[in-house]
Order: structure tokens, then C-alpha cells, then sequence
């Protein structure tokens, strides 16, 4: 029995061994086949790796240069971005001091003994808005080569109609006279008006038809504190605008006094017809003077007829008043809309830091007589000393 199976097992057996030695020599010739293989890479690049990896350069090369680029162009748009945002905050910083202040002084225009400090709490010498709306400043200074010179911008405005305030209004032939300033040559209008003064007396006086425009040009964000000349603003900082509609000047400067009257009291300086910057022969205008202009015989309108018909009057006074804008916490604003002045009288109430002013809107019926910061940037005017 068993030699019966061992016979018949054989032939399987054998055919086993023949397929395994097969099978061994298929492994050993794919064994040498694939190390030939082997050696034929590392000696002869392939096409496909060499374009492959000089493409993974191109992209990483290409990656680069786009990062690079992308960077500058991030840069940019970063330095575009900032100076519109410091654009728009001093514009909007701007737009706010004139918005807050317009609608308060609307609000008081009709009151004769309104009080500016008290009612805006945002008005502070030095507030911060300040300082932000003086450092926005400093980079259009920075900026701006165009303005190299008050001379070189007005010699630009030669051009603009000095009467243009007058016309459309009462353009009273030979009723305007002119003076001319001798520290610079400027010429001015000034006309005699006839009224009744604050005692219910008849009274004239002879006043400029125009603003004051004497000094050396100032930023808006600085002080006037050169107390060796005369300095004045320029609305927008242009002074083409000092021709138009006449310089700006603090309490202090208005007066020629020390700038530090601008911040304590210099009451004991304020004299009988206070010359101040007005031209020899000259002195500021009171609040009495004003009031002969309003109660003037020829004004049926009250204050509208104070104001120059472009300022939505009807200047049956002479007085031509425009709307100058002023500047306020070192920000200009209100310009064509409302203007202000300041008194040579110190404020009783804020010991020594603010001044009495009046101030005059588009549409305003009555005359006010306020508080104000002494170094709030408002126009002047001058009577003829008699």
C-alpha cells in the first residue's frame, strides 16, 4: 500500500521542483534586469524628471517673484490706504468741529448773551481732536511744495473782484471810499455810517467795508506766537482765500499783545481805542460800533442788513459783512456759511482765556454777543479813529 502511494506521489512531486526553479530563475533575471535599470537612471537623466523638476523651479522661482510683487502691491495699497484714512479723519475730524459747531451756534444766534464756552464741551484749547487734526496737518505740510510762499499765492489771485461784495447789493456810488494800508500797500474800502449807538445816542462812524489782511502767513495748526511780527491764517491754508475773504487771527495777535494773553489775562493792556493790528489812524472794532452799524439809518433789515447779499443779506448798512468760515480748534471750517469776531474785551467769566465775540450765520435774525477761546482764528475789522 504504501509503495502504491509513493509511485503515484512522484510525478507531482517532480512537477513542483521544475515550476519552482522556474520561478527562481524569472526572479534572478528581473533581478539583474533592474539593476541595469538602476544604473541607466543615475547616469542618464530623464526628459520627464529634468522638465518636472525645471518646472518645480520656474513655479517656485515664479511664486517668488509673485510674493514679491504681491508685497509692493500690499505695501502700496497698505500706504494708499493709510493716507485716504488720514485723509478722511481730518476731513471728518473736520467736518465734525463744523458740524457740532454750526448747529450750536445756530441754536444761539437769536441770544444776545449767549455763551459759546459753556454750551460746547468740545471746544478745549489743546483737545485731543486738536492735536489729531495738527499732525494730519503737519503731513499735508509735508506734502504740499505748491505753497511755498504767501507772495507766490497771491500773486495768483490778482485776478479776483475785490467788490464782489458789494455788487447786487447797495453799490452806493461815492458813498465807498478807499485808504491805503502803508505797511504793505493794500487798499481797502471803508464807508461812513450814521446811527444810534447802545445809550440810544446818534452816533457815526467810519468802518472798512472789508476784513483786515495784514501779516505773514501761518499754518492753521500752529499758534500764532511770534510776538516779533504780525501773523495771520489763511482759510484752507491758501491765502488766495486772505484776498477773498481776510486773514484770521487769534485774541492776542488781534490785539499785539504777548501770545501768552492768549491763555491768561491781559485786561490791564487793553487801552481807549485799541489799535491792535489795525493801521496807524485806526482801532478795533467794539461791540458798540457794531450796534451803530445794525441801528444804522439807512438798515431796515437789522443784522441781514449787515450782511453782503452773496452771505444772504441785503447790506442796506454799507457793512458788507461776508461769510469768511473761521478757524476753530486749529480746524478751518464754515466757510460761505457763518463767521466770527473777536471784541478787544476780555471775558469776565474764564479768567483770561477767552474773549467776548459776535458772529454772524446765512440765515440769522439776531446779533450775538459770546464767549469764545481767545485762540479761535476769526476775522477783524477797523473804525477810523476820530
Amino acid at each position: 500500500m504504501k509503495i502504491f502511494t509513493l509511485r503515484h506521489s512522484w510525478p507531482v512531486i517532480l512537477e513542483a521542483k521544475r515550476r519552482e526553479s522556474i520561478l527562481l530563475a524569472m526572479a534572478l533575471v528581473f533581478a539583474v534586469f533592474t539593476a541595469c535599470d538602476s544604473g541607466s537612471s543615475s547616469t542618464d537623466p530623464d526628459p520627464i524628471a529634468e522638465v518636472s523638476s525645471s518646472s518645480g523651479d520656474v513655479s517656485k522661482n515664479s511664486s517668488s517673484s509673485q510674493k514679491s510683487a504681491d508685497k509692493e502691491k500690499s505695501s502700496s495699497s497698505e500706504k494708499i490706504s493709510k493716507e485716504s484714512s488720514s485723509s478722511a479723519v481730518t476731513k471728518n475730524s473736520s467736518s465734525s468741529v463744523s458740524g457740532d459747531k454750526s448747529s450750536s451756534s445756530v441754536k444761539k444766534e437769536d441770544s444776545s448773551s449767549s455763551v459759546v464756552i459753556a454750551s460746547s464741551s468740545s471746544v478745549t484749547p489743546k483737545s485731543s481732536s486738536s492735536e489729531e487734526v495738527k499732525q494730519s496737518s503737519s503731513s499735508v505740510v509735508a506734502s504740499s511744495s505748491s505753497v511755498t510762499s504767501s507772495e507766490t499765492v497771491e500773486s495768483s489771485s490778482s485776478s479776483y473782484d475785490r467788490t464782489d461784495a458789494f455788487k447786487g447789493t447797495l453799490w452806493r456810488k461815492g458813498e465807498y471810499k478807499t485808504f491805503v494800508d502803508t505797511r504793505d500797500n493794500r487798499e481797502y474800502y471803508y464807508i461812513e455810517i450814521a446811527g444810534e449807538d447802545t445809550a440810544g445816542n446818534a452816533a457815526t462812524i467810519k468802518v472798512m467795508a472789508e476784513n483786515l489782511n495784514v501779516g505773514e502767513f501761518v499754518w492753521g495748526f500752529e499758534d500764532q506766537e511770534d510776538d516779533s511780527k504780525i501773523e495771520r491764517y489763511c482759510y484752507d491754508d491758501d491765502t488766495t482765500n486772505c484776498n477773498k475773504y481776510g486773514g484770521l487771527y487769534q485774541w492776542a495777535e488781534m490785539m499785539q499783545l504777548p501770545s501768552r494773553c492768549n491763555t491768561e489775562s491781559c485786561a490791564d493792556s487793553i487801552k481807549p481805542n485799541h489799535q491792535g493790528i489795525c493801521p496807524d489812524g485806526w482801532r478795533l472794532l467794539t461791540y458798540n460800533d457794531l450796534y451803530i452799524v445794525i441801528h444804522s439809518n439807512n438798515n431796515e433789515d437789522g443784522v441781514k442788513g449787515i450782511r453782503a447779499g452773496r452771505f444772504g443779506g441785503s447790506d442796506d448798512s454799507g457793512y458788507s459783512l461776508v461769510s469768511t468760515g473761521y478757524l476753530w480748534d486749529h480746524s478751518f471750517t464754515n466757510v460761505e456759511n457763518g463767521t466770527y469776531w473777536h471784541y478787544p474785551v476780555e471775558s469776565e467769566q474764564y479768567n483770561g482765556i477767552a474773549s467776548k465775540v459776535s458772529s454772524q450765520w446765512r440765515t440769522a435774525t439776531g446779533n450775538s454777543y459770546d464767549d469764545s477761546y481767545k485762540t479761535q482764528g476769526f476775522s477783524v475789522r477797523c473804525v477810523m479813529v476820530e
